[in-house]
């Protein structure tokens, strides 16, 4: 059955506020789907969108291909998990899973029979009957969405359902959502300002901003690869470092960057000589050089942080104000950092992404 959900060119506006600009997107049929952004981009209004609760001000929305206008949320075929689970305290596991059915009419037997193969599920077979105050968090997480697989929904929504879970069990909960997507091949569409959650997890992302969809890709091209400099700064960890174009070479971009001296990258936009331009190189890419090369700029320590495996560095440039950030092996060539001292970093060109400085809002 067709659980693809297509934006048709849907705008959100509240008075003269427009939440969401024009948007057009299609989520394919059994995909696992990010919204990602920071509060208030936008994106539980457009979780809110699809699920009825709200009507978009301009645009429609289909699933399955059909047209949800003016179909009230109790009637389409999604089911929504809400951030603080919204779980009936009174009512025990079995009673809040089967609730939607009971309220649809479903006979107690096949209730039952529903209930009994979600908790297996999901993996709490023994909880069924149990009062929601006694099961743990990540137990209540599993209930809620069993309570919303229960109506057999094609499309599944969750508004940041882990935002409350401590980080052992978020990091658990991760690996326990994608298996049930993937045991269910229901379409799951999930909001989160948590990139750690949508590049573990996701088919695809969308990163928004000030409601405006930056970028759609997959978790590798989002960060190997973003398309703006809000999407560079947002997913990941970046340096970023104003320059102005001196010359091009194919895609190769050399920049003037001041006091850091003579900086090239690989361009993602279309840029020309003088123009103001942005470089992007992540903390990991970032390497200790012992000899002046290409790409390479002399900083002075300014913290050190352990990190287990890795040692986190924050330096400023010779000359420059802003502080970069390189993420360095701990058991390699490390002994004789100390706060204060000067280092060598250099990074290789195709490392490093070039935008124009206009793109940047």
């Amino acid at each position: 059955m067709d659980s693809s959900v297509h934006l048709d060119n849907v705008m959100m506006q509240f008075d003269d506020f427009v939440a969401v600009q024009t948007t057009d997107l299609k989520i394919e049929s059994g995909e696992f789907f990010s919204f990602l952004g920071p509060s208030g981009c936008g994106k539980t209004t457009l979780l809110n969108m699809i699920s009825g609760f709200l009507d978009p001000t301009e645009g429609c929305i289909h699933i399955g291909g059909e047209n949800m206008h003016h179909i009230p949320a109790n009637k389409r075929p999604t089911s929504m998990i809400f951030q603080n689970l919204a779980l009936f305290p009174l009512m025990t596991v079995a009673e809040n899973i089967e609730f939607g059915l009971e309220v649809r009419g479903i006979k107690k037997a096949e209730r039952k029979k529903t209930s009994d193969r979600l908790l297996n599920l999901v993996a709490l077979p023994e909880c069924r009957d149990k009062r929601i105050a006694d099961l743990s968090g990540g137990q209540k997480q599993r209930i809620a969405i069993a309570r919303a697989l229960a109506v057999e929904p094609r499309v599944l929504l969750l508004d940041e359902p882990l935002s409350a879970l401590d980080l052992k069990l978020r990091q658990h909960m991760r690996t326990e959502l994608k298996a049930i997507q993937r045991k269910t091949g229901i379409t799951f569409i999930y909001i989160t300002h948590d990139q750690g959650e949508a590049l573990t997890m996701s088919d695809r992302v969308g990163v928004m901003s000030a409601g405006k969809l930056q970028q759609v890709a997959d978790p590798v091209t989002l960060y190997r690869a973003p398309a703006t400099p809000f999407t560079a700064s947002f997913v990941g960890e970046n340096n970023r470092i104003e320059g102005k174009v001196i010359s091009i070479d194919a895609n190769r971009v050399n920049l003037d960057c001041g006091d850091l001296g003579l900086l090239s990258g690989i361009s993602v936009h279309e840029l020309s000589v003088g123009e103001n331009a942005l470089l992007f190189i992540r903390p990991e890419l970032l390497n200790r050089r012992t000899t002046i090369s290409e790409n390479c700029f002399t900083a002075q320590v300014q913290e050190l942080s352990f990190e287990g495996a890795y040692l986190m560095m924050e330096a400023t440039p010779i000359n420059a104000q802003s502080r970069i950030r390189a993420q360095l092996l701990s058991d390699v060539n490390i002994g004789d950092l100390s706060i204060g001292n000067q280092v060598i970093f250099g990074f290789n060109s195709q490392d490093a992404i070039i935008m124009a400085a206009k793109s940047d809002v």
